[in-house]
């Protein structure tokens, strides 16, 4: 079996990752993620998706690496992670009764060899109180979350709607997608079903 390896440091993917069963390896690509002029939401995650995987393809070439970013938009204008308790209060109060478009890149590389994947995910709001947004934001924390919420905890008590393909795009990679691209490369989940290590990383 090749070497899997996801280029990210994030403990969401890796444990989304983990799911499929099959042995892999995580290192952060360290790429600058500022967007650029003029750029598109949809764009900048896709550069940066790719960008990911080109990153670690380069240094392991034989390996099967999977790259992935997400966007989140309100109203065509891109909303980072908060970072702090104030930025995600901010984001929140934004996004209260808005629609929010998140979109996640996949890039799946070997060799010379890519493929690409863009999800569209819509969340609606429902409208959120200051108290309630407070309340949330104590009990979950989620300032390395896009948008300011984890919609796999207690975040999915601040919308009203989700319209997706798979319910893994929102939380950070596309599974359903990410397992058919995988067997493009040879790789089937079920036929990998076995005890395998933990997954190992080497964060620079």
């Amino acid at each position: 079996m090749p070497q899997l390896i996801l280029a990210s440091s994030s403990p969401y993917r890796r444990e989304l990752l983990a799911r499929l069963k099959i042995p892999f390896e995580f290192i952060s690509p360290n790429i600058d993620e500022t967007p650029l002029p003029q750029e598109s939401p949809q764009q900048l995650c896709e550069r940066l998706s790719r960008a990911k995987a080109q990153a670690i393809s380069q240094q392991h070439p034989s390996a099967i690496v999977i790259g992935s970013d997400q966007v989140a938009s309100l109203n065509g204008a891109p909303l980072g992670k908060p970072g702090d308790a104030a930025r995600a209060c901010e984001q929140l109060q934004a996004c209260s009764a808005e629609r929010v478009d998140f979109y996640t890149g996949l890039c799946v590389q070997q060799g010379e060899t890519q493929w690409f994947h863009l999800a569209h995910t819509q969340v609606v709001f429902r409208a959120l109180s200051l108290a309630e947004i407070h309340a949330y934001l104590a009990a979950e924390q989620p300032f390395d979350c896009a948008g300011s919420f984890k919609a796999e905890g207690l975040g999915i008590c601040l919308f009203e709607a989700i319209n997706s393909q798979d319910p893994t795009d929102l939380i950070g990679l596309p599974l359903i997608a990410l397992s058919r691209l995988l067997r493009q490369f040879g790789l089937h989940s079920l036929s990998a079903m076995q005890s395998s290590p933990p997954p190992a990383g080497t964060d620079p």
